[in-house]
């Protein structure tokens, strides 16, 4: 009978000791689902204030471009020339505040699937600049 309650007892045991493994195991998937879900939340909270602020710029922008057209010569090719940067800089400020940087993101990455053998032969030129640009050897 001392066998039977020893084996009893450790049975007791094990059963204790994989149900404190299973509630161990519960409450870190809880506190990793709950990490994952603010560090979401954080990410989404920048996403917009980044969309915010360009949108802000963009109406700056679009701001500037009145002020060129307002303000800039109206005849001859100097006028010519202030009406075609004043609609440029009015266009460019309706797409900032309409997009915003995640719409940018997005039409970026069709521009380069679009046309991916300029846009890796841009990415190397500009890493090419920018490798000579920081380069510390004096000649």
């Amino acid at each position: 009978m001392a066998n039977s309650t020893q084996t009893r007892h450790g049975q007791d045991l094990a059963s204790s000791a994989m149900d404190t493994a299973k509630n161990v195991a519960s409450s870190a998937a809880e506190t990793a689902k709950n990490v994952a879900d603010k560090a979401r939340d954080v990410a989404s909270a920048a996403g917009k204030q980044a969309d915010a602020v360009t949108g802000s710029v963009g109406q700056s922008v679009e701001s500037l471009g009145g002020t060129v057209r307002q303000y800039g010569p109206h005849g001859g090719v100097m006028g010519g020339a202030a009406s075609s940067v004043a609609s440029g800089l009015e266009s460019t400020g309706r797409y900032l505040q309409q997009e915003g940087l995640s719409g940018m993101a997005g039409d970026l990455g069709e521009l380069i699937k679009r046309n991916p053998v300029p846009a890796v032969l841009i990415g190397v030129a500009v890493g090419f600049l920018l490798a000579r640009v920081t380069s510390s050897r004096s000649y």
